[in-house]
């Protein structure tokens, strides 16, 4: 293997979870760089549901290192209970690392983060309300709380002073909401601090030392490509940088370190919560997707909004990511369809264009131009290998490689470890081939 990073090329909730997986049956090390408890993913193993959002899905694999770094902001209280969960199974945890410098979120960071969506009311961002935000601004004020402050009581009580004082009077004098105690924070998360402290690490000197060893490293991100703070449909974003090269700030390596990066990209596109969505669809086909690919949220629960794949924004992921390959997931949801559609270029203003406009209201007036194909009515489920696939299945996937100009190395076709097709190596396979 090489030091791999995993990215999601649409709007999040691409499957990367069972990508993730699979790839770190042969890791060493994995690494969550950035995002929160407001991403989620499920594995399914033994038909067993396990829900995770901060914790990378390697943890299911034994001598395994799985790191929680730096970019990610750490909500101790949920990562307690998925540790619980965990250990229920019995499933080893000793594995779990956790940065010292990672940013904490706190109480008054998720209920400013309900406060402020509410207060947007139409303009509303489809926050999921659990403080990611709020933290992530803290951190860049100098103001935030790291996970080293949990492990001392003198330096907690002294760290939260000041943002404490200014939380409350937002939330009291703007918002209308009974300010928080100090004594009860500090005495809550210094518990948890004692809880966590024995998976506490320095996670730049953890990488180094494992990259230097020669390990194998995967870098795992959260959300996805569109959702991305600098390079997202802003302001319908994350508060942080999910594509490839957030791996190397939330983990803290340079460039050079990195050797593949690896797409996930869902059969057809979806998004969660507000903002622009060109090929989003209404009506029957919409629910049919929905029903079948069991799109709803694993953090918050919501239906997700579902539509054709795009090109546009797929084109998009490879350019702004570097992508090496692609790994396609819920071809199976697409099985019962006479007719398939992609989106291969948008009209704005009269005029056609073939690139993705970063303006997300630009985006908004965009009309997708979609390319018809014919679906394959049969099952795709069992299929575990290129052949086995249906000649539209295959026409399909063929016709995404091309308009995307990057290899399809993986498709996925149900949520169990075994539904699973490895077309080609997605980590030593060639760089530009197509599909063929």
């Amino acid at each position: 293997m090489a030091n791999v990073v995993v990215i999601g090329a649409q709007w999040g909730d691409e499957g990367k979870g069972k990508i993730t997986d699979l790839l770190s049956r042969s890791a060493d090390v994995v690494v969550r760089y950035q995002g929160g408890v407001n991403a989620g993913h499920t594995i399914v193993v033994d038909n067993k549901v396990l829900k995770l959002h901060l914790i990378p899905s390697g943890i299911l694999y034994p001598n395994t290192t799985c790191l929680i770094g730096s970019g990610t902001v750490v909500d101790p209280k949920v990562l307690l209970k998925e540790i619980d969960m965990l250990r229920e199974n019995g499933i080893d945890i000793s594995g779990l690392k956790l940065s010292s410098t990672s940013h904490v979120t706190m109480p008054y960071h998720r209920l400013l983060d309900e406060a402020m969506e509410n207060e947007r009311g139409s303009l509303k961002i489809g926050t999921t309300g659990r403080g990611i935000g709020p933290t992530y601004a803290d951190k860049s004020q100098r103001n935030g709380v790291r996970v080293r402050d949990l492990l001392d009581e003198e330096r907690l009580r002294d760290v939260i002073e000041i943002p404490l004082k200014e939380k409350n009077g937002l939330l009291e004098k703007i918002y209308g909401i009974k300010p928080l105690v100090k004594e009860e924070i500090v005495q809550e998360y210094i518990e948890f601090g004692a809880r966590l402290s024995s998976h506490v690490v320095d996670c730049t000197r953890t990488i180094h030392s494992a990259a230097i060893n020669k390990k194998n490293i995967l870098f795992e991100g959260a959300q996805g490509t569109l959702l991305d703070l600098d390079h997202g449909t802003y302001p319908y974003v994350t508060s942080s940088n999910p594509i490839s090269g957030g791996a190397c700030i939330g983990a803290g390596v340079g460039p050079t370190l990195i050797d593949r990066v690896i797409g996930v990209a869902k059969a057809y596109t979806t998004r969660v919560g507000e903002g622009p969505f060109p090929t989003e669809l209404q009506g029957s086909i919409n629910d049919q997707l929905c029903d079948r690919g069991g799109e709803f949220g694993t953090t918050t629960g919501r239906r997700r909004r579902c539509g054709w794949f795009d090109g546009i924004i797929g084109k998009y992921a490879v350019q702004v990511n570097g992508l090496d390959c692609l790994a396609i997931t819920k071809l199976d949801v697409l099985d019962e369809l006479d007719e398939i559609q992609v989106c291969v270029a948008y009209e704005l203003n009269g005029v056609k264009i073939d690139y993705f406009p970063t303006n997300a209201d630009d985006l908004k007036k965009c009309k997708p131009i979609f390319k018809k194909l014919e679906g394959w009515k049969c099952s795709t489920a069992d299929c575990r290998n290129l052949s086995d696939l249906p000649d539209g299945a295959m026409n399909y996937l063929r016709f995404l490689a091309e308009l995307m100009e990057v290899p399809i190395a993986i498709v996925s076709l149900g949520a169990n470890r075994d539904q699973t097709i490895v077309i080609e190596d997605p980590i030593h396979g060639p760089k530009r081939a197509l599909l063929r």
